[in-house]
C-alpha cells in the first residue's frame, strides 16, 4: 500500500510540473505576440498619425501623409462649405470663388515624423488635435467679399442678444434670475476665423453658435456674480424699518424698497439713492417742524406765531440715508427713530413742550417755565435799537450753557457769570454793570443783541436751563409797559433839550420848545429826564444873554 501512495503522489507531482511548464509557454508566446504588436504598431505610427487624431477638425487617425493628399486633392477640386445659422438657413461658400487650392508640402509628413511611435497606446486615451495652416490656401479678400455678402452680415436682419440680469421683485418669488436670450448678431472677426479654420480643415460644415460666431451675452445664466447678488437681494426683502415717531408710526419693508435695489453692469447690487432721498423727502415733509412757524399762548392772554424758527425736529438726510442702506442690507427688522439733524422736546403737540423761556421785546420781561409751571420773570435790556443791534425776534434753542464765561466783541471783553448763548453770539446773561432792567431803555442804550439781566435771574434761568431749551423771542404790540412809555417821553424831552446846543439869542424858542415839553411830563415822566439840568442852564444862559441886550433905564 506504502508503495502504491509514493507512485500517486510522484505522478501528481509530475503533472503539476507538466501544467506549470504548460502555463510558462503560454505566458510567454502571449508576450511575445503582444511585443510583436507594439513592435509593429510603433513601427506603423512612425509613417501614420495616431489612433483618435484629428487635423484641421477632420479625423485622419492612421492615415498616412499619403493618403491624405490624396483624399484632399479630391475633395478640394469641387469643394464648398456650408454655414449653418441657429435657424437652419444655410448660405454656401464655394472654394473656387476664392481660389482655394492645396498647398503640398512636407508639412504633414513632418508633424508625423515628430510622433514618437512607442507612445501609441497613451493616444488611446489622450487624443491628438492638431492645426495646420500651410495645407490649404486661398485668396483672404476674396474670402472677405464672399462672406459680406450673406444674408447673415445684413446688420438690420441681426437682433443682438440679451445678457441675464435679475427680475422685478415678486411677492411670491421675490427676486430670480432672467435667463440670457441669445442673438444673431455676428462677431465678424470670430466668424471669419472660424471660417478659416473650418476651410484649413476642409470641412463640410460650419454651424454659426453662439460664442463661435454669434455675440454671446456678457452675462450667462451661470454668471456667478449675478446669482450671489441675487441671492443677496433676497436676504434684503426681509428688512423692515419700523419708525417709532412719538405716538405715530412710519413702516419701510421691501414693498416700498423693492424697486429701490438693481445690479449694475459690474453684477453688484445698487441701491437707488435718489429713491432713497425721495422716500426721506416725504418724511420730512411729515415729520420736520424746524424751520415752521410756531404758535405759543403768551403770558400775556394773547397767543401768537412766530417765525425764524430756528428749533424744532429736523431729519438728518444723510445720516438717515445711510442709515437706511445699512438696515435694508442688514436684512432684519429694527424698531428705531429717525436720525436728526435738530431734535426738540416732543413729537406730540407742539414740539417744545410746556418748557420754555418766553422773551418779550416789546414789554422787555422774561418768562421761564419748567414743566408748566412758571420757575421765574424778570425785566431785562435787548440789543439797542438806536445802532442797529436790535435783538431778532424767532424761536431757538439753548446752544449751550458756560458759566463765568467772556463775552468779547471788535471792542470789548466782558466777564459774565451765567452765559446762554441760543443765536449765535447772541444770548441771556447777567449784566451786573447795570442798574436797571426794563422799560424802553434798549431803544437808547442796550446791548449787543443780547439779553441783559439781573444776576439773580441769570442764576436762576442757569441752573433751570440746558442744552436745547426753547427760547422765544417775540414782539407784541400793546404790551408796552408804562416805565418804557415814561422813558420813551423823557427821552424825546431830553433831544429836545440836546437839540439846544449852544445858546445863543436866537436859542429862545427851542428852550421854550423844550421847557414846554418837560413841563407837559407826569411827574413819574420827569423823573427819566437826564437833562434837565442842562435845561435850566440853557434857560439862565438864555436870560443872561437877554439881560445884556436889554436897553438902559
Amino acid at each position: 500500500m506504502e508503495e502504491t501512495k509514493e507512485k500517486v503522489v510522484e505522478e501528481t507531482t509530475a503533472v503539476k510540473k507538466f501544467n506549470k511548464k504548460k502555463l510558462l509557454v503560454i505566458l510567454a508566446i502571449v508576450f511575445a505576440v503582444i511585443v510583436v504588436i507594439y513592435i509593429g504598431m510603433s513601427v506603423f505610427f512612425m509613417s501614420h498619425f495616431y489612433f483618435r487624431t484629428t487635423l484641421n477638425g477632420n479625423s485622419v487617425s492612421g492615415y498616412s501623409a499619403n493618403k491624405i493628399h490624396d483624399n484632399w486633392k479630391e475633395d478640394i477640386n469641387n469643394y464648398s462649405l456650408k454655414i449653418v445659422e441657429s435657424d437652419g438657413t444655410e448660405s454656401e461658400l464655394l472654394g473656387a470663388d476664392i481660389d482655394l487650392t492645396l498647398q503640398w508640402d512636407d508639412t504633414i509628413a513632418n508633424m508625423i515624423s515628430k510622433q514618437n511611435g512607442f507612445e501609441w497606446p497613451i493616444k488611446l486615451f489622450k487624443p491628438d488635435n492638431l492645426t495646420s495652416e500651410a495645407i490649404v490656401t486661398f485668396d483672404e479678400d476674396k474670402l472677405d467679399t464672399v462672406i459680406d455678402g450673406f444674408s447673415f452680415m445684413d446688420e438690420s436682419k441681426q437682433k443682438m442678444p440679451v445678457d441675464a440680469t435679475v427680475s422685478e421683485y415678486d411677492e411670491e418669488n421675490g427676486f430670480t434670475l432672467v435667463e440670457s436670450v441669445p442673438g444673431t448678431a455676428i462677431n465678424e472677426p470670430i466668424l471669419k476665423k472660424a471660417v478659416e479654420t473650418a476651410l484649413y480643415g476642409l470641412a463640410d460644415t460650419y454651424q454659426i453658435t453662439e460664442g463661435n460666431g454669434y455675440l454671446a451675452p456678457k452675462v450667462t445664466n451661470d454668471n456667478e456674480k449675478l446669482l450671489f447678488a441675487i441671492e443677496t437681494m433676497n436676504k434684503y426683502i426681509d428688512s423692515v424699518i419700523e419708525y417709532e415717531v412719538g405716538s405715530e408710526t412710519e413702516t419701510l419693508d421691501v414693498s416700498t424698497f423693492a424697486d429701490w435695489i438693481s445690479i449694475n453692469d459690474k453684477q453688484k447690487i445698487e441701491i437707488d439713492e435718489e429713491k432713497v432721498a425721495e422716500f426721506i423727502d416725504e418724511m420730512e415733509a411729515k415729520y420736520n417742524t424746524f424751520g415752521k412757524t410756531k404758535s405759543l399762548a403768551t403770558s400775556y392772554g394773547t397767543t401768537i406765531n412766530v417765525g425764524n424758527c430756528h428749533y424744532g425736529w429736523q431729519i438728518d438726510p444723510e445720516l438717515e440715508a445711510e442709515a437706511i442702506v445699512n438696515d435694508i442690507k442688514g436684512g432684519e427688522k429694527v424698531t428705531r427713530d429717525f436720525n436728526y439733524k435738530y431734535t426738540a422736546a416732543s413729537h406730540s403737540g407742539n414740539d417744545y413742550g410746556n418748557s420754555y423761556v418766553e422773551i418779550n421785546l416789546t414789554a422787555q420781561h422774561l418768562f421761564l417755565y419748567k414743566d408748566g409751571n412758571l420757575v421765574t420773570e424778570s425785566d431785562f435790556v435787548s440789543g439797542n435799537v438806536s445802532n442797529g443791534n436790535a435783538t431778532p425776534t424767532g424761536v431757538f434753542g439753548v446752544t449751550y450753557t458756560e458759566k463765568d464765561a467772556t463775552l468779547r466783541g471788535d471792542n470789548y471783553a466782558t466777564p459774565v457769570s451765567f452765559w446762554m448763548p441760543f443765536n449765535g453770539n447772541v444770548g441771556m446773561h447777567d449784566a451786573t454793570w447795570r442798574s436797571s432792567f426794563g422799560g424802553s431803555t434798549y431803544k437808547r442804550s442796550g446791548s449787543h443783541g443780547c439779553i441783559n439781566l439781573p444776576y439773580s435771574a441769570a442764576q436762576t434761568i442757569f441752573n433751570t436751563v440746558s442744552a436745547g431749551y426753547p427760547v422765544f423771542v417775540y414782539e407784541l404790540a400793546g404790551t408796552e409797559t408804562q416805565k418804557g412809555i415814561d422813558q420813551d417821553a423823557a427821552a424825546a424831552v431830553d433831544a429836545a433839550i440836546a437839540a439846544i446846543g449852544e445858546v445863543t439869542e436866537a436859542s429862545g424858542a427851542a428852550i421854550a420848545g423844550a421847557r414846554a415839553a418837560y413841563d407837559a411830563l407826569s411827574d413819574s415822566q420827569k423823573g427819566y429826564v437826564a437833562k434837565y439840568q442842562q435845561l435850566l442852564d440853557s434857560e439862565a444862559a438864555f436870560g443872561a444873554i437877554m439881560a445884556t441886550m436889554a436897553p438902559p433905564q
